[in-house]
């Protein structure tokens, strides 16, 4: 159902579908788009990091289906480089949907030749291990700045950030937000014609 909605989801972007979902769903301001013009909407598939690892999220590009976006807790808040040129090649040929990862990436000029969309809290060039005992999980729940995204949620990333829909409400949501745009399309030519915000909005 995810795949049918990216497109619109993408067309209303972040702000509005948190706006319209009763302010629901907005992951850390931290988490910006690693290359300029970096969007992606798609099923959440969630995964637990350990520290300085970034074998768990090989281990999810493989395991995710088509148009899944990867969504990546770590288990501590050190500084590491999980994804890269290479994990983004991996994961444009399995043709994912996208990463968000509260965590580093690096090679940021070459993941922009890529092309794979790729939204995280900050670029670093620590290396990462590859424990096959680390303690990680694919597909479980996790939680991002007081969020928690369950597998197949609505996750949408642009410019101004990345917001989580639950996956029964979804469509809710998006019908909220064609409705919201529409309003603002009015109140927009209002303001044009001389309107006042105060005044459109009731705040006087």
């Amino acid at each position: 159902m995810v795949d049918s909605q990216s497109g619109r989801a993408l067309s209303f972007g972040s702000a509005t579908l948190h706006e319209a979902g009763g302010r629901i769903g907005a992951l850390p301001a931290r988490l910006k788009p690693a290359f300029p013009g970096a969007r992606l909407a798609g099923r959440a598939l969630p995964v637990l990091a350990p520290v300085g690892d970034n074998l768990w999220i090989q281990r999810a590009i493989y395991e995710a289906e088509p148009g899944d976006v990867l969504v990546v807790a770590t288990t501590a808040p050190d500084e590491y480089g999980y994804w890269g040129e290479i994990l983004s090649e991996a994961a444009l040929a399995r043709r994912l949907g996208g990463l968000v990862i509260d965590g580093g990436v690096r090679d940021t000029a070459e993941l922009q030749t890529v092309g794979f969309p790729v939204f995280s809290a900050t670029v670093c060039i620590r290396g990462t291990l590859k424990d096959p005992a680390g303690p990680g999980a694919v597909g479980r729940p996790v939680t991002l700045g007081g969020i928690t995204v369950a597998p197949g949620d609505l996750v949408v990333g642009d410019a101004d950030g990345v917001v989580v829909i639950p996956e029964d409400r979804a469509e809710d949501v998006l019908a909220a937000s064609k409705a919201r745009v529409t309003k603002e399309t009015g109140i927009i030519a209002q303001l044009r014609a001389g309107g006042s915000s105060l005044e459109l909005y009731g705040l006087q």
